[in-house]
């Protein structure tokens, strides 16, 4: 039994085979989906897919890059959204600098935008009591910096860890998790294996972020959920333990953090 913890579904890179993308992750011994929101409509169609779908469950919320498309109303309809049986946490949500805009002006604004849009998403979950997903791309020390008011209020899984082994445990300190993509399978992510190696049990769980970073064999090509046993395989080996093992410590970390059974 593997967990899938963090997926797009909803991207119409499924839309053709969806069904057989399904069959493919059962087969691979993937039995649960979390399929993410990236905004409004992303978050809507995450919950019609959960509905659909029992091997699939859903995360609501907006993606920082996606922070300028927040209307007016959204909070109180991605509370609405919250409450909903088959959504399991608040996300994906966080900062991203990678892609700025050049000019100073509209950067801080971008980056005023993100950290409003954030900030609210904190407030949620302390609110509803689900935890969060986490994106955080070129911003780690606001990102921390912000949450430390939040401390000991709310807890996240740090999505598409590549951090440092010493950045990990930094946020494992302090209450969070990380999660590794099939970035562990490529030859030039070292740092990555290390700290998937090196982080305690409990701590960590496995994902896709399909249709994006398929794993070697498959990189370049598109990702899905079946492909997470590739991610396990890859740390169990890294680890020194067998398959069987790291798909128990995951999914038992992934059923302690999403809430499954509301």
């Amino acid at each position: 039994m593997m967990f899938d913890t963090h997926a797009h579904l909803d991207y119409s890179d499924f839309d053709a085979d969806r069904d057989a993308v399904l069959e493919r992750a059962r087969e691979a011994g993937v039995t649960r989906i979390l399929t993410i929101g990236t905004s409004m409509a992303s978050s809507r169609c995450a919950i019609r897919l959960a509905e659909q779908f029992d091997q699939i469950y859903a995360v609501v919320g907006i993606h920082p890059t996606e922070s300028h498309t927040a209307e007016d109303g959204w909070l109180d309809e991605l509370r609405q959204m919250a409450a909903h049986p088959r959504v399991v946490a608040i996300g994906e949500t966080g900062l991203d600098y990678h892609r700025l805009p050049e000019d100073e002006v509209e950067s801080a604004l971008c980056r005023k935008q993100q950290a409003e849009v954030f900030r609210a998403q904190l407030d949620l979950a302390a609110e509803t009591g689900l935890n969060l997903v986490f994106h955080q791309r070129d911003s780690w020390d606001d990102m921390l910096g912000m949450l430390e008011n939040w401390d000991g209020r709310v807890r996240g899984v740090f999505h598409c860890f590549g951090g440092t082994p010493e950045q990990a445990q930094e946020i494992i300190g302090r209450g969070h998790m990380v999660s590794f993509t099939g970035i562990v399978t490529f030859k030039n992510a070292a740092l990555v294996r290390e700290t998937a190696a090196a982080v305690p049990p409990g701590s960590f769980m496995v994902e896709t972020d399909c249709p994006y970073l398929a794993p070697v064999p498959h990189r370049g090509g598109r990702c899905e959920p079946a492909h997470t046993r590739l991610v396990a395989e890859k740390i169990a080996g890294l680890r020194g333990i067998s398959l069987d093992e790291v798909s128990a410590i995951t999914s038992a970390a992934a059923e302690s953090f999403f809430k499954f059974n509301r």
